[in-house]
């Protein structure tokens, strides 16, 4: 089993910044193994994609409606990943969740890893 605890949510005005974390351990979980990836849900719409990373930190993906705003990174000898977002507008409020899949491309933007934390809420304000 995986488990994947995110933090670093909250609340923050447009234009600010924040960082997500997720933590990720298990019995026999080798972080190094997994790509990681992070994925929202607003109110009333479906869960999409954000980014995700290749298990060596390279290659990274992001949805367009981030790109250049977020960046997904990770350290394997702390089996965290982490969200860096900046400008943030009101349209990013939404449940930011942590994902894992083994395999170097387990995480794709149509295709989520098999393990999901419980999620962070993020909530900017105009």
């Amino acid at each position: 089993q995986v488990q994947l605890v995110e933090s670093g949510g909250g609340l923050v005005q447009a234009g600010g910044s924040l960082r997500l974390s997720c933590a990720a351990s298990g019995r026999t979980f080798s972080f190094s193994l997994y790509a990681m990836g992070w994925f929202r849900q607003a109110p009333g719409k479906e869960r999409e994609f954000v980014a995700a990373v290749a298990w060596t930190g390279s290659p990274t993906y992001y949805a367009d409606s981030v790109k250049g705003r977020f960046t997904i990174s990770r350290d394997n000898a702390k089996n965290t990943v982490y969200l860096q977002m900046s400008g943030l507008r009101p349209g990013d409020t939404a449940v930011y969740y942590c994902n894992a899949g083994k395999g170097s491309f387990g995480v794709l933007p149509t295709s989520p890893g098999d393990y999901w934390g419980q999620g962070t809420q993020v909530t900017v304000s105009s």
